[in-house]
C-alpha cells in the first residue's frame, strides 16, 4: 500500500510541474528569473527557517511547564527537513524520535503534543481560508479541501477532548479490545498513557495564551515571507496575496506528492498569485522561486542539525515507537 501511496505521490507531482511548464514561455520565464532581487531574495530565504524556529518555540507550550524537552529548535528543523526527502510527511516522526531519545518521558508522549499540534495548524488554515472566501474568489478545489480538513479537525479535536477529559473510557474499551492478548493490552496501555500525558501542556491554562499567540505569529511568518518574495519577483501586490499563497499552499500539502511537495506546492502557488491578475509565465517563476527559498535553506540547516545528533534519518522514520519508549536519555 505505501508503494501504492508513493507511486501516487510521484505521479501527481511529475504531472503537475509538466503540465506547468508546458503552459508557459521558458523564454520568458528565464528571463523573468533573471530580474530577481537578490537583497529581497536573502530576505524571503532568512523568513523560511526563521519561520521553523516559531514553531519550534511554539511546541514548548505544548509541554507541562515544569517539564520542557530541550532542543526542540533542532528537531523542528530535523522534521521539516525529513518532510523535503521523505515520502508521507515522515519528517513528523523523525522529529518526535529526535525528540524522544533525548527526554525520558517517550516517543508517544511527544506523540502527542505533535498531533495537539496539527490540530492547530488544520484550524488556523481552514479559518484564513473562510476570512479568505469574502474577500477574494476561491477556487472550489480549496474550497472542497478547506472543507474536508475541517470535518477531519472537528473529529480529532473531540477525540482529543475525550481522551484528555475522560481517559479511562478508552482506556477500558482498549483493555475490552485486548482481552484476550495480555502482552498486547499492556503494551497498547502504555501507549496510550504516555499518548495521553502528551496533551497536559495544552491542558495548562498558563500555556494557553502563548499557544494561542504564538499560533498567530506562526502563520504571518510563512505570509509575509510569500509577500517578500513576490517583491523579490518585482510583482507589486498586496499584503492579502500573501495570505492567499499561504492559504492555498497550505491546503495544497495535503495532497499526496513527492517528498518536498513538489507539483502541488507550484500548482497552488500558482493558482494564489494568478487570483490577483499575474500572467502564467511570471506566476510559475514565482513558485519555483518561492519552493526553493523553503526547501533549500532548511533542508541544508535540517541536516547539519542531523549530523550533530548522530542520527540515520531513515532509523529515525522507521522507529518502533515501543522500544523505543526504553531508550535511554543521552
Amino acid at each position: 500500500m505505501s508503494r501504492i501511496r508513493l507511486a501516487i505521490g510521484l505521479l501527481v507531482s511529475v504531472g503537475l510541474i509538466a503540465y506547468l511548464l508546458t503552459t508557459v514561455d521558458l523564454r520568458q520565464l528565464a528571463e523573468q528569473l533573471r530580474h530577481t532581487n537578490p537583497g529581497l531574495t536573502l530576505i524571503g530565504v532568512a523568513l523560511a527557517p526563521l519561520g521553523v524556529w516559531v514553531r519550534a518555540w511554539r511546541w514548548r507550550f505544548l509541554f507541562p511547564p515544569d517539564n520542557r524537552p530541550p532542543g526542540l529548535g533542532a528537531a523542528m528543523m530535523i522534521g521539516f527537513m525529513g518532510n523535503n526527502v521523505l515520502p508521507f510527511r515522515a519528517g513528523e516522526i523523525v522529529r518526535v524520535y529526535v525528540v524522544a531519545r533525548r527526554w525520558r518521558h517517550g516517543f508517544w508522549t511527544v506523540l502527542g503534543t505533535v498531533a495537539v499540534e496539527r490540530l492547530f495548524d488544520g484550524l488556523a488554515i481552514v479559518s484564513v481560508l473562510a476570512v479568505l472566501a469574502l474577500l477574494i474568489p476561491v477556487p472550489p478545489v480549496f474550497q472542497w479541501t478547506a472543507l474536508t480538513l475541517l470535518v477531519i479537525d472537528v473529529v480529532a479535536v473531540s477525540a482529543l477532548a475525550v481522551l484528555a477529559v475522560a481517559p479511562d473510557v478508552a482506556r477500558r474499551l482498549i483493555a475490552r479490545l485486548a482481552l484476550r492478548w495480555p502482552t498486547l493490552d499492556r503494551r497498547l496501555t502504555e501507549g496510550f498513557d504516555r499518548f495521553v500525558s502528551g496533551l497536559d501542556g495544552v491542558r495548562t491554562p498558563i500555556n494557553v495564551p502563548p499557544l494561542l499567540a504564538l499560533t498567530v505569529l506562526v502563520w504571518i511568518m510563512p505570509a509575509l515571507q510569500g509577500w517578500v518574495m513576490l517583491r523579490a519577483m518585482n510583482l507589486d501586490l498586496p499584503w492579502l496575496a500573501g495570505w492567499v499563497i499561504l492559504a492555498f499552499v497550505g491546503l495544497s500539502v495535503s495532497v499526496p506528492s513527492a517528498p518536498g511537495y513538489v507539483g502541488v506546492f507550484h500548482y497552488a502557488a500558482v493558482l494564489a498569485v494568478e487570483v490577483f491578475g499575474v500572467p502564467r509565465s511570471t506566476a510559475v517563476g514565482y513558485a519555483l522561486v518561492l519552493h526553493a527559498s523553503q526547501i533549500i535553506p532548511i533542508t541544508l540547516i535540517g541536516w547539519l542539525f542531523l549530523l550533530r545528533e548522530h542520527v540515520s534519518l531513515t532509523t529515525a522514520a522507521h522507529v518502533r515507537p515501543v522500544e523505543d519508549e526504553a531508550t535511554p536519555a543521552r
